[in-house]
């Protein structure tokens, strides 16, 4: 795991809680239906990597005492106040790898944008500790789909001309691959979970050349390349927009990876 990548954040969580985007409100019905929540069931929750509280809103919303968990103090302090209106969630200031449960069991484990940022080792074996048996594991994620993107060629030969094609962990780049291959086989081989199932939900979103910037520039491989890579990169983002009118739609599909445990 990269270190730098997944500890980047911090310094930009005030442009992350403004430029990322949200989360379906079918997903949360879905994730609440599966965790049997809706049905009366525990309305506990604890949340992995709360992040600046995007996803820790929409389930206090729904009811949930949500515990949140966030290893950075600089989006912990934005997610405290995003979250001031609900007095159902607590905000932990910790990494998941060194939290405990203490005998508490939840029902429901949900992680937005951040499941992958747990150590791999350590990320189900903790997971399982914390929830009940036949308790729901919920991870999601916002990724582009470049194969419905009219920019993707000319966004991809930035990438190329930077010397980032390569880099398929970035959700970003117009060459990478959805992570729905790979639940499956992960769930298989965890231990204390089964009936690894993944859902989808499509949505776009209309970008100018500067919001577009923004939304890159809260990703970690944007943030850890060298100051005169990330600035020419982006100028050529930017300019391949501009080229374009200005501004472009961009197809997104959140993937809902669940999984139980066992």
């Amino acid at each position: 795991m990269d270190e730098r990548r997944r500890l980047s954040f911090g310094g930009v969580a005030d442009l992350y809680d403004q430029a990322r985007p949200s989360y379906p409100s079918a997903l949360v019905d879905d994730v609440l239906e599966y965790a049997g929540v809706a049905s009366g069931a525990s309305n506990r929750a604890v949340e992995v990597g709360a992040g600046t509280g995007k996803a820790t809103v929409l389930f206090a919303a729904r009811g949930l005492d949500v515990l949140a968990i966030e290893p950075s103090a600089e989006m912990a302090a934005v997610a405290r106040r995003n979250c001031e209106g609900y007095p159902n969630v607590r905000i932990e200031e910790t990494e998941f790898e060194r939290w405990r449960p203490n005998g508490h069991r939840f029902r429901l484990l949900f992680s937005g944008q951040a499941w992958h940022w747990v150590a791999p080792d350590v990320r189900y074996v903790a997971a399982r500790a914390s929830l009940e048996d036949r308790g729901a594991l919920a991870a999601f994620w916002n990724v582009p789909d470049w194969s419905a993107s009219d920019l993707r060629e000319e966004l991809g030969e930035v990438y190329r001309h930077h010397g980032r094609d390569g880099d398929v962990d970035d959700p970003m780049n117009p060459r990478t691959q959805s992570r729905e291959e790979d639940w499956a086989s992960e769930i298989a081989g965890a231990p204390g979970f089964d009936g690894a199932e993944v859902r989808r939900y499509s949505w776009p979103r209309d970008y100018t050349a500067a919001e577009y910037l923004a939304l890159l520039g809260t990703h970690s491989a944007c943030l850890v390349l060298d100051p005169p890579q990330r600035e020419g990169m982006l100028t050529d983002i930017g300019g391949a927009i501009d080229a374009r009118g200005g501004s472009f739609r961009m197809q997104f599909e959140t993937l809902l990876c669940l999984a139980r445990a066992r």
